[in-house]
C-alpha cells in the first residue's frame, strides 16, 4: 500500500520535471502528470533498463539510478506524444 502511495507522488513529481523539460507543463494538470511519471517508468523500465541498469520505480525501487531511468521514460513519453500530435519532438 505504501509502495502505491509513493509510486503516485514520485511518479506525479518525475511526470512534472519531465513536463517542464519538455516545455508542455502549461497543458498538463496534475492527474496527467502523474499518469506520464508512471507510464514513463514502465517506459523507462523496459527500454533503459537493459541499456543503462537499474528499475524504473514501478518495481518498488527508489534510487537515483531508477528515479533516472523512470525520468528518461517520462521525457521519451512525452516525446513520441509530441511527435504524433505537432509533427515534432519538441
Amino acid at each position: 500500500m505504501v509502495t502505491w502511495i509513493l509510486i503516485i507522488v514520485i511518479g506525479g513529481i518525475l511526470g512534472w520535471l519531465a513536463s517542464i523539460v519538455m516545455r508542455t507543463d502549461a497543458q498538463q494538470g496534475i492527474l496527467l502528470n502523474i499518469v506520464v511519471g508512471i507510464i514513463g517508468a514502465i517506459l523507462g523500465g523496459l527500454l533503459l533498463s537493459p541499456l543503462i541498469g537499474g528499475a524504473p520505480i514501478t518495481s518498488g525501487s527508489f534510487d537515483i539510478m531508477s528515479l533516472l531511468v523512470s525520468f528518461l521514460g517520462a521525457i521519451i513519453l512525452l516525446a513520441i506524444v509530441n511527435l504524433f500530435r505537432r509533427g515534432r519532438v519538441r
